[in-house]
């Protein structure tokens, strides 16, 4: 455990990544795959993960987003696109895998699939699409202590439109939306201001409250 804090001590937004230095793919496949296992409500996985690492791409993405340089400057710019809308297809389709992978299913499976689908589909679009992208905040953070671990910088990001970014990528006829962007890549020591100064964070009193 001490190594994971100690993981997460080193790891800080980078705000000037070196351009020169290229994320290995083994690399980038943990990373991804770290969302992939975070848990989701009701695990139903209401987003998907678009890793971008085209250079004429994340350029158009750069010009969305307050032209931020590390989204050029990575090696790969991971984009988390949440469900715009849950529907029927998309909840039977993650309980399928449920039944397929387990090897059948049972009454309180198919009673609790029942319940989704009669409340889920039928809420305010806009409801089901928050409720989406706070599941996407989970995979994110998750990408974010696999970085760590994997000792490659990261710098999570909103200041971006999103209905751009989703222009660019062609999330909209997917029913997606992107809420959030996870650039990749390696720190350029000494150009990052960021870099030297000491980590702040509330201590533990003023950040913890024990109920006993």
């Amino acid at each position: 455990m001490s190594s994971l804090l100690e993981q997460l001590q080193w790891r800080y937004a980078t705000k000037k990544m070196d351009a020169s230095k290229t994320v290995p793919q083994d690399k980038v496949d943990r990373i991804v795959e770290a969302a992939r296992w975070a848990p989701s409500s009701s695990g139903l996985q209401p987003y998907e993960l678009v890793v971008v690492s085209s250079a004429d791409v994340r350029a158009r993405i750069r010009a969305v987003a307050n032209d931020q340089s590390q989204i050029t400057d990575c090696s790969h710019l991971l984009v988390f696109a949440a469900w715009s809308n849950y529907t029927t297809e998309r909840i039977n389709h993650m309980f399928d895998l449920h039944v397929n992978a387990r090897g059948g299913t049972n009454e309180g499976w198919e009673n609790y699939r029942n319940m989704l689908l009669k409340s889920y589909p039928a809420r305010d679009a806009q409801v089901n699409f928050e409720h989406a992208a706070r599941q996407a905040y989970i995979g994110l953070g998750a990408c974010l202590i696999a970085a760590a671990s994997e000792q490659v910088d990261s710098t999570p990001m909103e200041g971006f439109q999103p209905a751009a970014v989703d222009e660019v990528l062609n999330l909209t006829a997917r029913g997606l939306r992107s809420v959030a962007l996870l650039p990749l890549g390696y720190r350029q020591s000494g150009q990052d201001w960021l870099e030297p100064l000491v980590k702040v964070r509330r201590p533990k009193n003023e950040f913890v409250t024990e109920v006993k």
